[in-house]
């Protein structure tokens, strides 16, 4: 009876060991990533309309006059659109 008890402790302590190194050896496991959604203000500054030349240019100019102002202005004009579609893009929802 002895003999069985001492054969049950090796088994055991064995199985024991066996169990632990599976343990040691088993892979770290990687972090998990978890989107939570944050309230932001949607426009932090609308950005300031532009001065357009145009609106100023007095009725008398002639057709040169108003298609270099509008050739000026066309450049301010895509400038504030830009700012403008950044503003907008940062209210969009991204899934």
């Amino acid at each position: 009876m002895n003999r069985a008890i001492v054969h049950l402790n090796k088994l055991a302590s064995s199985a024991m060991a066996v169990l632990l190194c599976g343990c040691v050896s088993a892979p770290p496991s990687a972090p998990v990533r978890i989107n939570v959604p944050v309230m932001v203000p949607c426009l932090g500054e609308i950005p300031p309309r532009p001065d357009y030349e145009f609106d100023k240019i007095p009725s008398m100019a002639t057709d040169g006059e108003i298609i270099l102002v509008l050739a000026r202005d066309w450049v301010r004009g895509r400038l504030y659109e830009g700012k403008l579609g950044a503003a907008i893009e940062g209210c969009q929802l991204r899934n």
